[in-house]
């Protein structure tokens, strides 16, 4: 069973009420994947992604929220921001010290084997990975592969 973070913005695709056809397909492949694969691994999330859901301006948090009650969670140690950190100064990932970078810390801290997202820009750009993974194997760690849900499912034939 493959390890998986599952970063905000899958569970933002989950409840989304944007009519625009990315939305729309970033939805019916969110909720097809935790529907159909969700059992074939172990998911995780983070304090992160809870404080991001529960934001004041974010409209479907009690929704979204709903959605990240079931998976395990990882503590936001001092060893978590710490890596967070350096991967801002390392300019791996952007700052200030909260999403993206807290993200892919507990992700690679906690050692998951995937970091699940739909964030492309920051998070599943291939430009990236080997800056990521050059700052985290200087510390002795290994990023997870960052993918989003079709790039992670399984048949019964596989």
């Amino acid at each position: 069973m493959a390890r998986v973070y599952l970063e905000t913005s899958f569970f933002s695709a989950c409840v989304t009420t944007r009519a625009d056809v990315e939305s729309l397909f970033w939805k019916r492949e969110s909720l097809g994947w935790m529907k159909t694969q969700s059992r074939r691994h172990e998911l995780f999330i983070s304090a992160e992604v809870i404080a991001e859901l529960s934001r004041p301006s974010y409209r479907q948090s009690r929704e979204a929220l709903a959605f990240a009650t079931g998976p395990g969670f990882l503590e936001l140690t001092d060893e978590v921001l710490g890596l967070a950190q350096l991967l801002i100064d390392e300019k791996a990932m952007p700052g200030p010290l909260e999403g993206d970078a807290v993200h892919v810390a507990a992700a690679t801290f906690y050692r998951m084997d995937y970091l699940m997202t739909w964030n492309v820009k920051h998070l599943a750009n291939p430009n990236k990975r080997l800056h990521l993974t050059t700052v985290c194997l200087r510390v002795g760690l290994a990023p997870p592969a960052i993918i989003t849900p079709i790039n992670l499912w399984e048949t019964d034939n596989e």
